[in-house]
């Protein structure tokens, strides 16, 4: 496993739409481990391979720090209610801002031995899982930030 290094906002990477992912060989679960281990590192609670450099549809979270999803192909087939709060994110170090997001949301993906499995997220995993995905189609959180960007204090939200 290793560390690898975040993109930051204005790299071309993270504007590209992700391409699927057909099989995972034992470069993709590496890769998962990468994801996984830089998430941990650098205090976030998502990472979206793009945001490594990688423009495959993969990403993991972990909101409580002890329980990883990882999400390869993932697509949100329900969402209902709504949450307004700070977001934060690896690859827009520093600064946060109020969005308004789904406060529940059910996800179908592949797990890492490509087996479907589904996600059901409220409040914190459902705002985690919505970033995350906004990244494999090219697009940050800060084109929905309601109120500007700030800086941000902890800056240890993804």
């Amino acid at each position: 496993m290793a560390i690898r290094n975040i993109r930051v906002m204005g790299d071309d990477v993270l504007e590209k739409v992700c391409r699927e992912v057909k099989e995972v060989n034992e470069r993709t679960k590496e890769l998962i481990m990468d994801m996984l281990e830089t998430m941990y590192d650098a205090n976030g609670v998502g990472l979206a391979a793009p945001q490594v450099g990688v423009l495959k549809r993969i990403a993991v979270i972990d909101v409580t720090g002890e329980d990883p999803i990882v999400l390869v192909n993932p697509r949100i087939v329900e969402s209902s209610g709504e949450q307004r709060d700070y977001e934060g994110c690896l690859s827009v170090p520093g600064k946060r801002g109020i969005v308004t997001r789904p406060n529940y949301v059910k996800v179908v993906a592949m797990d890492e031995d490509m087996q479907e499995i589904e996600v059901e997220g409220s409040e914190l995993l459902a705002r985690a899982i919505c970033h995350e995905l906004e990244h494999l189609d090219g697009h940050l959180y800060v084109e929905r930030v309601e109120e500007g960007l700030e800086d941000n204090p902890s800056d240890d939200e993804e």
